[in-house]
């Protein structure tokens, strides 16, 4: 059972992981997105898992509840999320306007075509 316990964790590690691989791995910038926005999701995850008290309500004061919730991960996470659109909608911005410079979206072809003279 106390595998059970640390699910989140391993989910969050396996995500990562992921996120962490498409990002190092993989040449097409878009893939590269893709992937940080895994890597993102990972991180999502761990800080709402650590935020969740086992038992605990919301923090509203009402008798016959004395273990509460901390909102202050999933209000952190919230501004996080804003923050990571507002950053992916720029980075497929920048990947379109390399596209339409460039004509590719490839890592390799793109220094090949940045060494040229």
């Amino acid at each position: 059972m106390q595998s059970l316990g640390s699910f989140n964790y391993w989910i969050v590690i396996i995500l990562m992981m992921i996120g962490f691989y498409a990002l190092i791995a993989r040449g097409n910038l878009v893939k590269k997105v893709v992937g940080l926005n895994v890597f993102q999701a990972s991180v999502f995850l761990l800080f709402i898992s650590m935020g969740k008290v086992s038992g605990g309500t919301a923090p509203i004061l009402a008798e016959g509840f004395e273990l509460y919730s901390n909102p202050l991960p999933h209000v952190l996470i919230l501004t996080a999320i804003v923050v990571g659109v507002a950053t992916t909608a720029l980075g497929l911005a920048l990947i379109v306007r390399i596209k339409e410079a460039y004509g590719t979206i490839e890592d390799d072809e793109l220094e090949r075509l940045d060494d040229e003279p």
